[in-house]
């Protein structure tokens, strides 16, 4: 008799989910000057791309792989527990639609635009930034271009084959009335969010919401670019 996993999730998924969680705990048994090192080195802040960043942890060369690190560290449990739910529930529809090599690729594009979207806004910012949210964001938007259709992951669909439909290109599939209220509801949170603090991604107590956008943009305009499942064209 065969038995139904315990944590049903896509294998890129968990491993994401278990590196940001494993960084997390990492932390906890650094001492106080370790993990500031370790903040400084590995979060995306702003204001490394000028001269005054040169000063910092890591130097020049972490202007390369800080726009990609600083999605693996979190600010508290709270904001860790978050992105790791948002990211089972989205991230876990996208992962099998894509498989895990176009899902990770995602994910990094989404990573990626998040800081470039926080630095265009704040581009003399000294505040560090951590959390994957540009990531999941993407991962979000990514998912509403398919999984809101009839039939979808997310509109009753139960078999494997709900993964697999051919999605609407992006607009159409954008004004389904399911999706288009998701997507008004996650712009209004992270306005709210925006205008008056709360949980996310700034160690400075401010929600990086520039990130939470690039991210879930990258996620609109890369889905169809890695979208396995071709659409049907009409004959």
């Amino acid at each position: 008799m065969s038995r139904t996993p315990a944590i049903n999730l896509p294998p890129a998924v968990l491993w994401l989910a278990a590196l940001f969680i494993g960084v997390h705990l990492l932390r906890q048994v650094l001492t106080p000057e370790q993990e500031r090192w370790l903040l400084l080195a590995f979060s995306f802040i702003p204001v490394r791309y000028a001269e005054i960043g040169n000063a910092l942890p890591g130097g020049v060369a972490a202007r390369i792989w800080s726009p990609v690190t600083y999605a693996f560290l979190h600010g508290d449990v709270a904001h860790l527990v978050v992105n790791v739910l948002w990211m089972a529930i989205f991230g876990g529809a996208l992962a099998r639609r894509f498989g895990s090599v176009r899902f990770l690729l995602m994910s990094l594009v989404a990573t990626i635009a998040g800081a470039a979207a926080h630095y265009i806004v704040h581009p003399m910012d000294g505040a560090i930034v951590v959390g994957a949210s540009g990531a999941v964001s993407g991962m979000m938007a990514a998912t509403a271009c398919f999984a809101f259709a009839p039939g979808g992951p997310l509109a009753g669909g139960r078999t494997a084959a709900a993964y697999r439909q051919p999605a609407e290109p992006i607009v159409r599939a954008l004004l389904n009335p399911r999706a288009a209220a998701f997507i008004i509801i996650w712009f209004a949170i992270n306005l709210l969010f925006g205008l008056t603090g709360g949980l996310g991604a700034d160690l400075a107590g401010r929600i990086a919401w520039e990130a939470h956008i690039g991210g879930f943009l990258a996620g609109l305009f890369a889905f169809p670019l890695l979208d396995p499942v071709r659409r049907e064209r009409p004959s």
